[in-house]
């Protein structure tokens, strides 16, 4: 299958979140989301709070919240850095309903709290998407 796959590796401050092969990655860049498929053109792009898919070359989907990184692409490999990283079957769905709630009661007009408003709306819609 060379060629026909590529290689992910999702990767946080603090660990490897994810890696294997896929059939195509889509993630959220500062100009709109973008999709990766096998034979892209290289690409060096910044990506954004929000939700990274993977579709694996066994048919499967993993889905994870990210914080702002880089995305990379370039013979076949993918790689999203990013301070935080979380799969979507890692994140309590209470706790970041919680989360959300006590960031937006802290003020919009803090950029702390609208980063962590960003952050609790993206690890809700990762596990919503995956379910």
């Amino acid at each position: 299958m060379a060629g026909s796959t590529l290689h992910v590796e999702l990767v946080a401050a603090d660990r490897l979140v994810w890696s294997g092969e896929a059939k195509m990655v889509i993630a959220r860049t500062t100009e709109g989301d973008v999709g990766i498929l096998p034979g892209h053109a290289p690409v060096l792009s910044v990506i954004i709070e929000g939700v990274v898919d993977v579709q694996t070359a066994e048919g499967e989907t993993w889905v994870a919240a990210v914080d702002a990184g880089f995305l990379s692409v370039a013979n076949n490999r993918v790689s999203i850095l990013s301070e935080y990283a979380e799969m979507s079957h890692e994140i309590d769905l209470e706790k970041a309903r919680q989360d959300l709630e006590r960031a937006k009661s802290a003020g919009e007009n803090d950029d702390e709290a609208a980063e962590a408003v960003r952050r609790a709306e993206a690890r809700i819609r990762a596990v919503e998407r995956a379910s």
